[in-house]
C-alpha cells in the first residue's frame, strides 16, 4: 500500500520542504517469509537541502503509526548531497551522514559515508542552451558535478550489507574519474546497488 501521503503529512509545520510533486515514493510490502517493509525513494533537490527533512518524516511516519512500527525501512534515493557543500546554500555529505546515524540508520556506505565515493561525474558543453552551466573539457572535473550522491538508507539493527557495488558502464563496474553518461550508459548517475542480510 502506498505510504507517501502520509510522509509528505510527516513534514515539519510551516517549513518549505523543496519536494516537487513525485519526488518521494513510500511503499508497505511483505517478503516471501512474511517479513513487513517499508520502501521508499526520494528524488532530490538540486542543492540537497529536501534530503534531511524527507528522511526526518520518513522516520516520524514509522515510528508514529503503530501500523508500521514493525515495518523494515529500505530507503534508496538520489540525495543530491556534496563533497564541499556551500555552506547555507547545499547539503553537505557528511552532515547528511550525521543525520541518518541520528535515527540509527546507516547506509550501504557504511555510518560514515566516504566524501570521495563519487556517483555521478558529469559537466555541460557549450552544444547545449544554458552556457553558463558549461565549462571545457579541462575543466570538467573541477566545474563538472562530481559528487557522492547516491545512498541506500535502513536501521542499522535491521540489516547486514553483504555488498555494495556502482555501475557507470551498464557492465556491473564503475570506471573512477569517467565523466557520463556516455554513448553506452546515458544515466548522470551511476547505478547503485547492494544486498542486504535481514536480521531476526
Amino acid at each position: 500500500a502506498e505510504i507517501t501521503p502520509r510522509v509528505i503529512a510527516s513534514f515539519p509545520e510551516g517549513v518549505d520542504v523543496p519536494v516537487a510533486k513525485g519526488d518521494i515514493n513510500a511503499i508497505t510490502t511483505v517478503d516471501a517469509d512474511g517479513a513487513k517493509y517499508v520502501i521508499a525513494s526520494f528524488h532530490g533537490d538540486t542543492n540537497g537541502l529536501a534530503t534531511i527533512p524527507v528522511n526526518d518524516a520518513i522516520v516520524k511516519t514509522i515510528e508514529g503509526n503503530p501500523d508500521l512500527a514493525d515495518h523494515k525501512l529500505i530507503f534508496g534515493l538520489d540525495a543530491n548531497v556534496y563533497e564541499k557543500a556551500t555552506p547555507g546554500k547545499q547539503q553537505d555529505v557528511l552532515e547528511w551522514g550525521q543525520s541518518y546515524l541520528s535515527h540509527g540508520q546507516t547506509s550501504c556506505w557504511g555510518d560514515i559515508p566516504q566524501p570521495s565515493n563519487y556517483t555521478t561525474f558529469n559537466a555541460r558543453t557549450y552544444l547545449q542552451p544554458q552556457l553558463n552551466k558549461a565549462c571545457r573539457s579541462t575543466e570538467k572535473r573541477e566545474r563538472g558535478d562530481v559528487n557522492p550522491k547516491d545512498f541506500i538508507v535502513f536501521k542499522k539493527n535491521d540489516f547486514d550489507v553483504v555488498r555494495t557495488w556502482k555501475d557507470n558502464t551498464g557492465k556491473r563496474s564503475y570506471i573512477e574519474d569517467m565523466a557520463f553518461p556516455t554513448l553506452n550508459f546515458p544515466s548522470d548517475h551511476g547505478i547503485l546497488a547492494t544486498i542486504l542480510d535481514r536480521k531476526f
